[in-house]
Formats: C-alpha cells, sequence, structure tokens
C-alpha cells in the first residue's frame, strides 16, 4: 500500500541526513499518516480513508462531503 494520503495527495519526500562533517546520505520523509473511518452521512454509510493530520484537520475544517468532492476533483481519492 502507497504512503499517499488520499485528501491532501502528501506523499514521500526525499532529501539529506547531514552529519556534523557535512556528509550527505539520502533519507526520506514520511507522511504522518492514519488509516481513519469517517461517517458519511449523505450515503448513510461509513468510509475507511488512509489520511494525513493535515487531512484530518481539513475535513474538521471545511466539511467531509465537501472535502471529498475536492479530493476526487484533484485527483487524489480514487473511490470512496
Amino acid at each position: 500500500m502507497s504512503k499517499v494520503c488520499q485528501i491532501t495527495g502528501r506523499r514521500v519526500q526525499i532529501g539529506n541526513n547531514v552529519s556534523h562533517s557535512k556528509r550527505r546520505t539520502r533519507r526520506t520523509f514520511e507522511p504522518n499518516l492514519r488509516m481513519k473511518r469517517f461517517y458519511l452521512a449523505e450515503e448513510k454509510r461509513w468510509i475507511r480513508l488512509k489520511i494525513s493530520a493535515a487531512g484530518i484537520r481539513e475535513i474538521e475544517k471545511n466539511g467531509l462531503q465537501a472535502t471529498l468532492l475536492k479530493a476526487k476533483k484533484a485527483g487524489f481519492l480514487l473511490k470512496y
């Protein structure tokens, strides 16, 4: 399963570990993802999303239905 948020589209980023002597080695920055269930009142059912902490805040701010439509339009959410 990929490490991509279904709402915000956040994914793994690649950067460098930098030591005290400035030696650089590659590393990954992973998003803060959680599997979370939400109740979709319009369809009277539960949905499960792999979502980042920023995605949870976005749902709390804008509402579930509006956020799902926005994510589907942006191409982050394939089905729900």
